[in-house]
């Protein structure tokens, strides 16, 4: 019997008898970019597998690359919404050969008559956690009829504070339409769930000079335009017609000193991207001395240990899905680290 922590798992002999348990959750498996590498009966038996399809559709490839931290640190992608999981056919094979899955977000089914008495033989099922606490059964898994079984299912089911949210007891909608329940998805929610899944190129931002830098010695930071490209991600649920693209355009760089004793240019710390979708102004010769557009410039040498130089950069979220909807989401952002040694020069008077 598989009994997830804030899941009730059923006897075989009884749909009321009831074990509460404290067991570890299931680890989260939604796959990532470009595919789940989950087989379907996988999916099916877990309330923590969805079912969404994300694909890049543009954007850098190869070399380091990781995911945006939301700049509203409030902001949360939804924990969970309902999908279509099985078709008449599919949960006629999964309940008679297997058995074993989550009939809801968090009540988990074990063994084959729990699944055949219901969904087969039309017995009414207990609803322990969402409404209707009742759910009537159905005949013989609606085979002959245009739709599908949808359940509730959350990327983390441990992150789904509300035990009531998504909770229903799967539950069937005809084909091409959405049910009108709390927690459907739309649009929005593939656009936020994809949030997640975008995944830009690190920050390696180009220094002059590179190796240490001097006292009162602007040095000047810049990223090449060919690095920084807008980032657009696909996501798609099958057999609802919903999908959104949600889109990553790099708009600024900000630098923290890693130093009180410092000052940045702009002072604020902020280079903007050029109208070309490069960040500051190479160093070329002739331009030592000079205030760069972009850059640093260290008060004080480091003694011992290097400064931490943090780069980040802020990337300005948009979406746009089915039936032309669209918005905005909370720009992320993405940094990294590089250590800074400075030196100062001595000067001596004869």
């Amino acid at each position: 019997m598989r009994s997830p922590r804030g899941r009730v798992a059923l006897t075989l002999t009884s749909l009321t008898s009831v074990l509460l348990t404290s067991a570890p959750a299931h680890a989260v498996g939604n796959g990532g970019v470009n595919g789940s590498a989950d087989n379907d009966r996988t999916i099916a038996a877990s309330a923590d597998r969805s079912r969404v399809q994300v694909n890049r559709v543009s954007g850098p490839i190869g070399g380091k690359r990781g995911n945006l931290s939301p700049a509203d640190v409030n902001w949360k992608p939804p924990p969970c919404w309902y999908e279509p999981v099985f078709s008449p056919a599919q949960l006629k094979d999964f309940s008679e050969t297997d058995g074993n899955g989550d009939v809801a977000l968090r009540q988990g089914w074990s063994g084959t008559r729990l699944w055949t008495e219901h969904f087969k033989d039309g017995k009414d099922a207990r609803n322990y956690f969402g409404t209707p606490s009742t759910a009537r059964g159905y005949k013989n898994y609606n085979l002959g009829e245009d739709g599908y079984f949808w359940r509730g299912v959350a990327p983390d089911v441990n992150a789904v504070e509300d035990t009531t949210l998504c909770s229903r007891l799967m539950f069937w909608q005809n084909a091409g339409d959405i049910p009108a329940v709390p927690n459907a998805p739309t649009a929005e929610t593939l656009a936020e769930y994809a949030y997640d899944k975008v995944e830009v190129p690190g920050t390696d931002i180009e220094l002059k000079p590179a190796a240490r830098s001097t006292v009162n010695a602007p040095t000047w930071v810049w990223l090449d335009k060919g690095t920084f490209q807008e980032v657009k991600v696909r996501a798609e649920l099958p057999h609802t017609g919903l999908w959104a693209e949600t889109t990553a355009k790099p708009v600024a760089l900000h630098l923290e000193p890693g130093t009180q004793d410092a000052d940045t240019f702009p002072a604020s710390g902020d280079c903007e991207i050029d109208d070309d979708g490069s960040i500051g102004t190479p160093y070329r010769t002739g331009d030592a001395g000079t205030t760069p557009p972009c850059g640093i410039s260290y008060r004080r040498a480091t003694a011992g240990a290097p400064y931490e130089l943090t780069a980040s950069v802020t990337w300005q979220i948009t979406w746009q899905g089915t039936a032309g909807a669209g918005g905005t989401l909370p720009n992320g952002t993405f940094e990294t680290t590089q250590q800074m040694n400075v030196q100062e020069i001595q000067s001596v008077n004869r």
